[in-house]
């Protein structure tokens, strides 16, 4: 919903402005689908408001849903016919739940292994577009299960949100704005391929919010082979803007380490991890989601669950924190790096 041509709205027709208020307060805290369901308006003003403008701003498709796990995933077809998909995952929680937002269509960063990057970079996506996922699923929830509550939000979707910060942090403040969505800090997290000099800026705008950094690979002749960022910000200049960001926020920082069969679930990777965690100061600060490969169109192929548990036990022992994370939503190609916005 454009907020400022409504506020517009409202004033050229000599409305008071306590019924922008209201029409906020009921898109994004009560999550109403339409214009027509806000009671605290006079009738007329709503079917004028429901003529003239559009909660949403892209068209919904049919959500597919993992039998498995619960996990949900909708393609949302936008003004210009692009696509970008969105997904509902189970928190931890019960009746919480966790929407996975996309902050570009498609995505710049060429990550060799990710079914987003194949599709390669058409546009980003404004912050209308990115808050808009969010209240997409607050409205899907209200409808279809009233009782349960979308708790978490993640910039893990399509893109690289570091490469589109001037619209991802305005939705980032338009999700903590307390006359609107009113989201906690500590319920956000961001994803980036390591884009070093904009995890300094993250640390400086949004201390609170959680930071996720896919590193992958622990040495820099392969990152650099399977993800293009490496060549601008090798695993240095990473460890270098990861110092800045844990002295400047005191936060824990995850690192998302995707397990391939053969390429880095090796004893040897395990000692190139320490090797790069050697540099970075507040080693306490640090914790590593383990993630088997979840299979896309590529050559690749996921470490065994076996293997996994080995990698997880040799981190273990030099005392490097690690968790083996389930990956949901492999049912309905909604996992990690698996969307793609097939319509």
């Amino acid at each position: 919903m454009d907020i400022k041509k409504l506020s517009q709205y409202l004033e050229d027709n000599k409305l008071p402005k306590f019924r922008l208020k209201q029409i906020l307060k009921a898109v994004y805290q009560d999550s109403v689908s339409s214009f027509l369901e806000i009671s605290t308006l006079a009738k007329d003003l709503r079917e004028k408001i429901d003529k003239e403008f559009n909660i949403l701003s892209f068209k919904p498709n049919e959500i597919q849903s993992d039998k498995k796990d619960g996990s949900q995933k909708v393609l949302l077809e936008l003004k210009d016919g692009h696509a970008i998909e969105t997904v509902l995952m189970p928190g931890s929680i019960d009746k919480h739940w966790t929407a996975c937002i996309s902050s570009q269509v498609g995505c710049p960063m060429g990550c060799s292994f990710c079914a987003t990057g194949k599709i390669g970079f058409k546009r980003n996506l404004n912050y209308e577009e990115i808050i808009d996922q969010v209240l997409f699923w607050k409205q899907y929830l209200k409808k279809n299960k009233a009782e349960d509550t979308l708790s978490n939000i993640v910039f893990m979707g399509m893109g690289e949100p570091f490469m589109n910060w001037d619209e991802v942090s305005l939705a980032i403040k338009k999700l903590l704005d307390e006359s609107l969505f009113n989201f906690s800090a500590r319920h956000i997290s961001v994803s980036t391929s390591g884009v070093a000099d904009k995890i300094k800026k993250f640390a400086r705008e949004f201390p609170q919010l959680n930071l996720a950094v896919s590193l992958v690979f622990p040495n820099d002749e392969e990152r650099s082979k399977n993800m293009p960022v490496n060549k601008k910000y090798d695993l240095r200049e990473l460890a270098q803007a990861i110092n800045y960001y844990l002295q400047t926020t005191n936060r824990k920082i995850f690192f998302e380490y995707i397990l391939f069969d053969g390429l880095n679930d090796r004893e040897e990777d395990v000692t190139q991890i320490a090797r790069f965690i050697a540099n970075i100061e507040k080693k306490h600060l640090i914790h590593i989601n383990l993630i088997r490969y979840n299979s896309t169109d590529t050559s690749f192929r996921p470490s065994s669950r076996e293997r996994a548990e080995d990698f997880h036990k040799n981190l273990a022992k030099l005392k490097i924190a690690s968790t083996i994370r389930k990956s949901v939503g492999g049912d309905i190609n909604a996992a990690c790096g698996q969307l793609a916005a097939k319509k």
